[in-house]
């Protein structure tokens, strides 16, 4: 990305530029992945790129996106590649979008959807507090576009918080998705150093909310642990989800993107993650997905698959 004006390249987090480096323990074994280097993976990138999009595997530096594209999925990031908050765990690039959207964007990712072959779509967005619904009318065009390109096909947003756009959030259920995420990344403790931008209980109250005006959507949250959280912490941020009707939950290791974000504290084990797993089953969720790799839209197709299945179950 470049600065047109002096066509030096921008910095992605000019906010961070001056922090103190913040080195981070070395990986485990259990962490590493593989460089995407398969044809598959060639084809999904210049499908995003021929449809003018952008996507949240790139943008947030995923650790899946060589297995994800080589099956042919991605999460499109809508809204921009810029977003308002700049919060201390994201590798998005923050700064001014200056309330310019793209009019194409839905019938781009409708198109992109229906040539990937996609059953189930997840559409994400970077935060963008200079729009007057925060971009809640974006989600909604995507959604209805999608539903008459690829009618068969299930929707799952992943939405910013809507913070103080009144409105925002009843737009965007009102198109029907099949499953609305928010995610809290972490617990309240922390909010003020990792999540500086958006508070608790307003991300609490925008799932339960979500829930109230349609009973029927799947909600979905996640987080993100080894930023410096207990265990007994996580569990009561389980029990807030609960209360709030919260049918889904993901969680997974923080990784750093740059030496400027936030450190890992420590690398969670496998067990652990085994541990949260078996604890959010007990306190009723329908599905819980637990383990060092965990991503909001990680084998996001399958996932709703299960969430079905096991809702049917739970009300035979």
């Amino acid at each position: 990305m470049s600065n047109t004006a002096t066509d030096k390249p921008r910095l992605r987090h000019p906010e961070k530029a001056h922090k103190p480096d913040n080195p981070s323990p070395r990986k485990p074994d259990w962490i590493r992945v593989k460089a995407p280097t398969s044809p598959e993976y060639v084809k999904t990138r210049n499908l995003i790129r021929e449809h003018n999009l952008h996507t949240v595997c790139e943008e947030a530096s995923c650790p899946n996106i060589g297995e994800c594209w080589a099956q042919r999925h991605a999460t499109v990031m809508i809204l921009g590649e810029v977003c308002t908050r700049a919060c201390a765990f994201c590798n998005v690039t923050t700064g001014k979008p200056g309330g310019v959207t793209d009019p194409m964007e839905p019938v781009n990712t409708a198109l992109a959807t229906a040539k990937l072959g996609l059953r189930h779509m997840v559409i994400t967005s970077v935060d963008r507090d200079d729009l007057a619904d925060g971009g809640a009318d974006q989600f909604a065009r995507c959604i209805e576009e999608l539903r008459k390109t690829t009618p068969d096909t299930t929707v799952e947003v992943l939405t910013p918080d809507f913070r103080g756009k009144d409105g925002a959030l009843e737009r965007v259920i009102e198109a029907g998705p099949d499953v609305f995420n928010h995610n809290m990344e972490t617990v309240p403790r922390l909010y003020p150093s990792i999540r500086p931008g958006a508070r608790y209980e307003h991300s609490l109250a925008i799932l339960k909310r979500a829930k109230e005006l349609d009973p029927a959507v799947f909600t979905k949250s996640g987080i993100m642990v080894g930023l410096g959280e207990t265990k007994e912490e996580v569990f009561a941020l389980m029990d807030d989800l609960r209360a709030a009707n919260v049918d889904f939950m993901t969680i997974g290791q923080y990784l750093q993107p740059t030496l400027k974000h936030a450190a890992v504290d420590r690398f969670v084990t496998p067990d652990e993650f085994d541990e949260y797993r078996n604890v959010g089953f007990e306190k009723g969720f329908l599905l819980v997905s637990s383990s060092p790799l965990t991503r909001s839209s990680y084998h996001a197709d399958d996932d709703f698959q299960k969430l079905r299945d096991a809702r049917l179950k739970a009300i035979a």
